[in-house]
């Protein structure tokens, strides 16, 4: 079994650099409360390390 990552947007992109707007919609986040799943590879930990401040990351069995 592939492990995933389920990543939960927390709080607001206002306010946030535009760097990280982009990563947050590259990770397929657009609300808050809005849930993506992704693989748990590499560049996706990269991406939620930059936003570690914005979201919640959860591993999960799939």
């Amino acid at each position: 079994m592939a492990k995933k990552l389920k990543i939960t947007l927390k709080k607001s992109l206002i306010g946030q650099t535009e760097k990280q707007r982009a990563t947050a919609a590259a990770l397929g986040l657009r609300k808050i409360n809005h849930s993506v799943i992704q693989e748990d590879v590499a560049s996706v930990k990269g991406m939620a390390k930059k936003l570690e401040h914005l979201i919640v990351v959860e591993e999960i069995d799939a």
